[in-house]
């Protein structure tokens, strides 16, 4: 047979194979998407801040569909009615430790290996997840745990909270991620974000790309639960957070930078971070630096509260217990001048610190210490933690296109904040996973 006879015969088997498995295709569709509708007595909009009342939400597999007044729900389309309750997006807490839980300081620190945490953090993702915190942005675990949890939950295997997460936190040899305060013949077998300099810095932050981080964490100043004796020096250069902003984007990644202190705050809004968490002493200055950037402030109240009333019974030194003190003096003020200025905020709460699942604790004392209306504090939770996470197309919002996120609460959130410590039903991606009838943290209904 000639070579172009043999040609002309495979193009035109090629041709029937896919004209069959185009038809066989068309003959035989994959199943349609699982399609719900939720009713409920009201929904609040935090983009708006407007509430509308006798809402249906059509759920299409992992997506909403439709959202209005008095929707028509299509003839043979399962329907859970919520009664008198109150839908909200799922909540988004964008600083949490999902795979640690501080309980007493010197077996955190010595008795417990990335197995303990391994292990652990299922549970503490479980927590959250039903507590009503639907996203987080996990910003900062050893070993590597949180992106094997973030894969876990995104795989089915463990039930969870989508999560953006940043591996290893850059540290300065010494600084708020170094082990200080021991011998110097003590020694960990362990992954480490400690770096310094430019060169290494952007070497760290490579390796955390590689290894699997969806964010850079950077420690830029001195913390709490640290033995350095500041709470918030700077303990990066300029040029130092320069590079890790610069190689961060290369890579195409946002960098959240740890900061209490007014200079570290500064430095790291300059070099371009996404966030700077805590914040309790920013200056005039920083509000001005961080407002012209439009650098998010995410301030955590809860873990304060938690240090200052549980501290000691975890054996924390007193040495941190006495900053976090000092801390607590000064920065409802300095978050208040920065809220006024207009610099953006978004909420994050430090989970790990104090027990997971507790996370929405903190807006009522968001309202009650910073001066912001129950409205704004949901909005942290919600469209503004959505856009420093660059989702704000998917979560933070009840609206056709987002993924089906949802929480019901009781009673009216805007009269009274703390509704939100008492979410009774919620929903990710389409599936039940907490009602009146079932235990949180199990696996979703389908």
């Amino acid at each position: 047979m000639k070579p172009k006879s043999v040609a002309r015969i495979a193009v035109l088997l090629i041709t029937i194979a896919f004209s069959l498995t185009q038809t066989t295709a068309g003959q035989q569709p994959g199943p349609a998407p699982r399609r719900v509708a939720i009713r409920a007595a009201h929904l609040l909009d935090p983009a708006s801040g407007q509430r509308s009342d006798d809402v249906v939400v059509i759920v299409e597999g992992d997506r909403i569909a439709q959202v209005g007044s008095r929707l028509p729900i299509p003839s043979g389309v399962e329907t859970i009615d919520l009664g008198r309750s109150t839908l909200l997006p799922g909540l988004i807490d964008v600083h949490t430790h999902l795979t640690t839980q501080s309980e007493e300081y010197y077996a955190d620190t010595f008795r417990r290996s990335p197995i303990d945490a391994a292990v652990r953090a299922p549970s503490y993702a479980g927590r959250t997840l039903a507590a009503g915190f639907t996203t987080v942005r996990d910003v900062g675990a050893g070993e590597y745990v949180d992106v094997a949890l973030k894969n876990a939950i995104n795989d089915g295997v463990v039930v969870g909270p989508r999560m953006a997460v940043a591996t290893l936190p850059l540290s300065a040899t010494g600084g708020h991620g170094d082990l200080n305060g021991f011998s110097p013949y003590l020694r960990f077998q362990a992954f480490s974000g400690v770096a310094d300099g430019v060169d290494e810095l952007r070497k760290k932050v490579r390796e955390n790309v590689k290894r699997g981080a969806d964010w850079i964490k950077v420690l830029a100043g001195a913390g709490v639960l640290s033995e350095e004796e500041s709470a918030g020096a700077p303990q990066y250069s300029q040029e130092e957070l320069n590079g890790i902003v610069t190689e961060a984007a290369m890579w195409g990644h946002k960098v959240a930078a740890h900061a209490h202190g007014a200079e570290a705050i500064k430095r790291a809004a300059r070099a371009g971070v996404a966030s700077v968490e805590h914040g309790g002493l920013v200056d005039e200055e920083g509000v001005r630096i961080m407002k012209e950037h439009g650098t998010y402030l995410v301030p955590d109240i809860i873990t304060d509260v938690f240090i200052l009333e549980h501290g000691a019974e975890q054996q924390l030194p007193a040495k941190m217990i006495e900053k976090e003190r000092s801390l607590r003096g000064q920065q409802d003020a300095n978050w208040s001048r920065a809220v006024k200025a207009g610099v953006k905020f978004a909420f994050g709460t430090d989970a790990g610190v104090y027990p997971h699942g507790q996370n929405a604790r903190q807006f009522a004392l968001l309202v009650k210490h910073v001066g912001l209306s129950p409205v704004d504090a949901i909005r942290m939770a919600t469209t503004n933690a959505a856009d420093l996470m660059g989702w704000q197309n998917r979560v933070g919002r009840v609206a056709a296109g987002y993924f089906a996120d949802l929480i019901a609460v009781t009673g009216d959130p805007l009269a009274d904040v703390s509704e939100l410590e008492r979410v009774r039903w919620v929903m990710k991606g389409g599936a039940v996973y907490k009602d009146d009838r079932t235990t949180a943290g199990t696996a979703p209904s389908k």
